[in-house]
């Protein structure tokens, strides 16, 4: 049997949808707490922990209240319900409640591509959004106006080295709440393959010398091997090249070839030997 007494509470909003990390504001009418199940005591926002801060009750001390919910986040995704309280046993609650669902700004990425080829890196949200612009951001930074889209997708023409780095992205206007990084790796092969010898100074016959390749690849190098000007056969491998007891004989060219899993860059330097 219904109590005629009972406060008969209604919500206002039967179901909303926000941003991460965005202010939400819930509107109830007589009806702070977050339902989690039917025969659980529902949990009290003002005292749980996980809504330190971040939670706030407004009202006219008439009939309207509202939960005013601060930095939302994925976890926030529960039904919301206002309970009034007399005492121990006179207590109501709000039905059905606000079911918030939270969604946020995400990028697509192919993860890792091959220099020289074309990437799609695409900007995605369930949110329903008017006529957006979206703005990318590479390693924190916006990308030139040129590169912003009104399509959600960033066009990555002609990969090269240079493109590698965390992308994100967010809508104009809500450009405090951006995406979550996402990383693009460009493998490519090696570059600035360089050749440093020591001794440094001039080189005496009967000395010993030591040469070293360097060089940046991604994937990193796997193999380096040695060649001297006018040989076909390889005179060391590694990535360090020893001659004991130099000779005149060893004059020369002497090339460093890199090699990693996307293809091989060489690198060259002259030996002059003194008698």
């Amino acid at each position: 049997m219904q109590d005629r007494n009972k406060p008969q509470a209604s919500t206002a909003l039967t179901s909303a949808q926000f941003l991460q990390s965005s202010l939400a504001v819930l509107t109830l009418q007589t009806t702070l707490s977050k339902e989690r199940g039917s025969k659980e005591e529902p949990t009290d926002l003002s005292v749980d922990p996980d809504y330190s801060g971040r939670v706030e009750c407004l009202t006219d001390n008439k009939t309207y209240y509202s939960l005013k919910l601060s930095n939302v986040t994925r976890k926030d995704e529960h039904k919301y319900n206002f309970r009034i309280k007399a005492d121990e046993k006179k207590k109501w609650i709000g039905k059905p409640g606000v079911a918030l669902s939270v969604t946020e700004l995400h990028v697509e990425s192919p993860g890792e591509v091959t220099e020289g080829v074309s990437a799609v890196l695409t900007c995605k949200t369930t949110c329903s959004l008017t006529d957006p612009t979206f703005i990318w951001y590479k390693d924190g930074r916006p990308l030139t106006t040129e590169m912003i889209q009104k399509n959600q997708q960033l066009h990555l023409q002609t990969v090269s080295s240079e493109d590698a780095g965390s992308y994100s992205c967010a809508v104009r206007g809500s450009e405090h709440l951006p995406s979550t990084a996402q990383t693009l790796r460009v493998r490519h092969t090696p570059k600035s393959v360089s050749v440093s010898i020591s001794p440094s100074g001039g080189i005496v016959e009967g000395s010993s010398v030591t040469l070293t390749c360097s060089s940046d690849g991604d994937p990193p190098v796997e193999n380096y091997t040695w060649f001297k000007d006018g040989g076909d056969s390889p005179v060391g491998s590694g990535q360090s090249f020893s001659i004991i007891s130099i000779t005149v004989n060893h004059t020369g060219l002497y090339y460093c070839e890199a090699q990693n899993a996307v293809g091989v860059q060489k690198g060259s330097v002259w030996i002059g030997v003194q008698r």
